[in-house]
C-alpha cells in the first residue's frame, strides 16, 4: 500500500511540473529559418564539406551538387534501422533518380578501413559511403542515425529530417526541377 501511495504521489508531482506541456498549443515555436545564409535548415545554403570515401577518394559536397540534380546524405550507424532505411532508399529511389547522388555518411567508425568493413558486411558495397571520423558533417547538419538531408544542384537544403518511411524523401526528390 505504501508503494502505491508513493507512486501516486510521484505521478502527481511529475505532472504538476508539466502544466504547460499537458495542454500544448499546437503552435510551431521554432524560430523562423533565415534563408540565404549557410546552415542546415530547409532553404539555407548547405555547408560544404570534404570527406574521404570508403574507397579512399575524397569528395566535397560542392563537387557532388555541381554535377548532379541533388545529393542525398543519409547518416548511418549500420544498425538494423539504418539497414531498413537504406534498403528502402536503394529499392525505391536510387534507380528512379539517376541524376541524384546518394551518400551514406558513416559517423560511427573510427577509420576508413573500419567503415568499409561495416559497409561491406551490411551489404552496401554498391553505394557511396563517406567516413565522418571527426563528426564534422554530423555536426554541420545535426545528423544522427537516420537523418536524411537533400541538397539541390544549387546547394540549397531541401530536406533535413529523419528518414521515417521515406515518403518525405520521395516528395522532395519528385519536386526537384
Amino acid at each position: 500500500m505504501f508503494f502505491v501511495k508513493l507512486a501516486v504521489l510521484l505521478t502527481v508531482v511529475v505532472l504538476a511540473g508539466c502544466q504547460s506541456n499537458l495542454t500544448p498549443s499546437g503552435d510551431d515555436e521554432r524560430p523562423e529559418v533565415q534563408t540565404g545564409i549557410v546552415g542546415n535548415q530547409v532553404g539555407q545554403i548547405a555547408p560544404d564539406f570534404t570527406l574521404e570515401s570508403t574507397l579512399n577518394i575524397f569528395h566535397t559536397l560542392t563537387s557532388e551538387t555541381g554535377t548532379n540534380d541533388a545529393v542525398v546524405l543519409y547518416f548511418t550507424m549500420w544498425c538494423p534501422v539504418c539497414d531498413e532505411h537504406m534498403g528502402h532508399m536503394r529499392r525505391s529511389y536510387v534507380s528512379q533518380y539517376p541524376g541524384v547522388t546518394f551518400l551514406l555518411i558513416d559517423y560511427v567508425n573510427a577509420s576508413v578501413t573500419d567503415a568499409r568493413s561495416a559497409q561491406l558486411s551490411s551489404g552496401y558495397g554498391d553505394m557511396l559511403a563517406l567516413v565522418d571520423v571527426g563528426w564534422t558533417v554530423k555536426d554541420l547538419y545535426d545528423g544522427t542515425m537516420g537523418t536524411t538531408v537533400v541538397v539541390d544542384r544549387n546547394g540549397i537544403v531541401q530536406m533535413n529530417q529523419d528518414y521515417r518511411d521515406g515518403s518525405k524523401l520521395g516528395q522532395v526528390l519528385g519536386a526537384l526541377p
